[in-house]
């Protein structure tokens, strides 16, 4: 790793940014690329031809040999195909080339990515084009493109195609609440995004070892450690020189690809740690993230570590999440959930306050569909993470102000009486007038939401698009009533008073892990939906395709493949668990358990026949033998529940969670039972105390 020396110089040093094609392109060109950006106009080929020899020049001065147009597929991670600059001159020789139509448009195979019946498998022809919101980059001597990727009927196979639809439609509906304040000078909302990473490092030795991580990602067997998180001394405790030597290459590589890599420090459990980046527009911040876990992994290797990103690698000890900070600015630099200090201000932050309460009250099935993942299943609501169910956190003081406006009781303040939005001013809401809690899946925090449901290893794009989609129907709701308005003042009071009145059902300033708080939500009406199998269906309600149909941000077939891509993730990931389990108790544990247990007969017949005590052995030898047999049994059942599997699957995942997880269950409680029995020199892979304390 090079030593840091100017980091203002090495920052998106990689990136064929803004700064870099000021400097490159001639002043038409990037000004034509502006407008594209700025205005939404089309690229013309000659535009795209002189960035094409621009950025190929630029790369190839960085090492590049070849381009590829990277993009995200279903799968939840990236995909790239690479082609060299290499072209023949007849003569035996090679020229660099690269054009504009090369640039814009690329064909990759597309028959095996997932698409949920939008193509059969003999049909592979798909299509990448190029997102020129996103700034190309260097890596690994490519040059790589962010790109769209769509079928050859023109269906969206990817995660970028909707989530850019997302954000035209918010920013459009948030426009036009704009304007019914004045605002003729922004042009366009754009929603910004910060997604905190939490994630584990290991020894690359133990984690080798262990099958059920090499397969799976997390441990499917471990029995608990003398020692877990129980003192708190890892979080925010000092970093080890090994794991602080992966964080400052981290860093620099992260860096130098433009990601604004802020925040590292421990977290709770031990061998976990966060990245939190500053936020940025929602485009660029899924991108970054993507880059951000694959560097992860490929930096850790070169430590002889392996970077975890699993919601939950070891049972008892916290899992890692991804904390989505979620917010939308002008064009001109203001934060749309910033409370203001002049009444207009104040009354457009409590629309936008209003709106986003509301959209959330109503979809809330829909943002919970979009953090269900079988890894999530084991974190959400494990006291370390905000439950299954959906609700607001505001803090005291805006809790007040809302309840004021619902009331239309007087919000007690030392200078103000009743609250009315547009004529009084709203009180000025620092960032921190109340306590964090932690187990709100949605907290106000100053001037953000954040949404702290999502896994650690998903794609940030689903939960993003939800949310932009949501507000967007919101505003376009507040809007068409204010526009037809005779009176806007007293409309946009009843407006709000009547959303946070009919939403405020979805706000929740308690314990989120108490059973109290189920009851309560059950009271409310609230969906609790625990577990992917039972969230899912409610995906593809009738409402909720009717938002993003209405909205353009998918097609209803669209739509139904993500459901399917969704469910088929779930009943295959549960399904991998399941047979690595059976593998490991059949041809790991069962046989070290055998042999040690041979081992104290062979001890115990020896210590017989000189009339010696073996009490000890005896007990060991019994437990074991009795152990051994019922995780036999549980694992025979475990093979038998696996051939059962409803071929529909809907029933499939419904069955995996309600047979196949409690099978699975009963075989990791005996296998751990073992694992306390049996000498640790015959154990067959490192326990918890091994990985977690290395």
């Amino acid at each position: 790793m090079s030593e840091i020396r100017n980091l203002p110089d090495i920052f998106g040093s990689d990136v064929f940014n803004a700064y870099t094609m000021k400097q490159r392109l001639p002043k038409d060109v990037y000004n034509a690329w502006k407008r594209c950006i700025d205005e939404g106009t089309h690229l013309p080929l000659d535009v795209a031809n002189a960035i094409a020899e621009a950025m190929k020049q630029w790369a190839l001065e960085k090492g590049a040999t070849h381009y590829t147009h990277w993009f995200q597929p279903m799968t939840g991670i990236t995909a790239e195909k690479h082609d060299s600059f290499i072209s023949p001159t007849g003569d035996g020789r090679v020229i660099m080339e690269f054009s504009g139509k090369e640039l814009v448009r690329g064909e990759p195979d597309a028959s095996s990515f997932p698409s949920g019946g939008l193509r059969a498998t003999f049909e592979a022809r798909g299509y990448t084009a190029w997102d020129p919101t996103s700034y190309a980059f260097v890596k690994d001597a490519s040059l790589y493109i962010p790109t769209c990727f769509f079928s050859y009927t023109g269906d969206s196979l990817d995660k970028k195609t909707p989530l850019l639809r997302s954000m035209d439609e918010v920013s459009r509906e948030a426009v036009r609440i704009l304007r019914l304040f004045g605002d003729n000078e922004t042009k366009r909302v754009i929603p910004c995004v910060g997604a905190e990473q939490e994630y584990f490092l290991l020894p690359k030795d133990l984690y080798a070892q262990r099958e059920d991580l090499r397969l799976t990602g997390r441990t499917l067997f471990g029995a608990q450690p003398p020692k877990g998180q129980e003192l708190d001394d890892h979080y925010f405790g000092t970093i080890r020189t090994r794991v602080s030597a992966f964080m400052q290459d981290l860093d620099e590589q992260l860096w130098r690809l433009g990601i604004l890599s802020k925040t590292k420090h421990n977290e709770g459990a031990p061998c976990q740690h966060e990245l939190a980046p500053i936020y940025t527009d929602a485009n660029t911040a899924c991108d970054d993230n993507q880059k951000m876990m694959a560097i992860m992994k490929k930096c850790a290797a070169k430590h002889n570590l392996v970077c975890l990103l699993h919601e939950k690698p070891f049972a008892g000890v916290n899992g890692s999440g991804k904390h989505n900070n979620w917010s939308l600015s002008t064009d001109t630099g203001r934060n749309l959930f910033s409370p203001g200090k002049t009444p207009r201000q104040n009354a457009r932050f409590l629309v936008f306050l209003a709106a986003f309460i509301a959209g959330v009250d109503e979809y809330q099935d829909f943002l919970r569909c979009t953090v269900a993942t079988a890894g999530n299943d084991h974190r959400l609501g494990a006291s370390e993470a905000p439950p299954a169910i959906v609700s607001i956190f505001l803090g005291d003081e805006l809790n007040a102000v809302v309840q004021s406006i619902i009331d239309g009781t007087n919000y007690h303040d030392p200078e103000k009486g009743t609250l009315r939005i547009g004529v009084d001013v709203l009180p000025s809401i620092p960032k921190d007038t109340t306590d964090r809690n932690r187990t709100s899946p949605l907290a106000f925090t100053g001037n953000k939401f954040e949404f702290r449901m999502l896994g650690s290893s998903q794609s940030v794009s689903g939960p993003n698009i939800a949310l932009n989609t949501i507000m967007a129907e919101e505003l376009g709701r507040f809007a068409d009533v204010l526009e037809q308005a005779e009176d806007f003042d007293a409309a946009l009071q009843k407006l709000v008073c009547q959303a946070l009145t009919e939403h405020s059902r979805i706000i929740f300033s308690g314990n989120g892990y108490s059973q109290e708080w189920k009851e309560e939500a059950a009271r409310r009406g609230l969906h609790n939906l625990p577990s992917t199998a039972e969230a899912l269906p409610t995906y593809v309600s009738e409402k909720n395709i009717d938002l993003v149909t209405r909205h353009g941000v998918f097609t209803e077939t669209e739509f139904r493949a993500r459901y399917r891509i969704h469910l088929d993730a779930y009943n295959k990931v549960v399904a991998i668990e399941a047979k690595t389990m059976i593998d490991m108790a059949l041809h790991q544990i069962l046989p070290a358990a055998m042999g040690y247990a041979r081992e104290l007969c062979d001890g115990i017949a020896a210590k017989k026949a000189v009339k010696l005590s073996c009490w000890a052995e005896t007990g060991i030898a019994g437990e074991l033998s009795t152990a051994c047999d019922r995780l036999y049994d549980h694992v025979q059942s475990l093979k038998e529940a696996l051939c059962q599997v409803p071929v529909e699957p809907e029933e499939a995942a419904l069955y995996y969670r309600q047979v196949v997880c409690g099978y699975m269950e009963e075989v990791r409680r005996q296998a751990d039972i073992l694992e306390t029995l049996t000498d640790k020199a015959h154990w067959p892979f490192p326990t918890y105390s091994d990985l977690l304390f290395y």
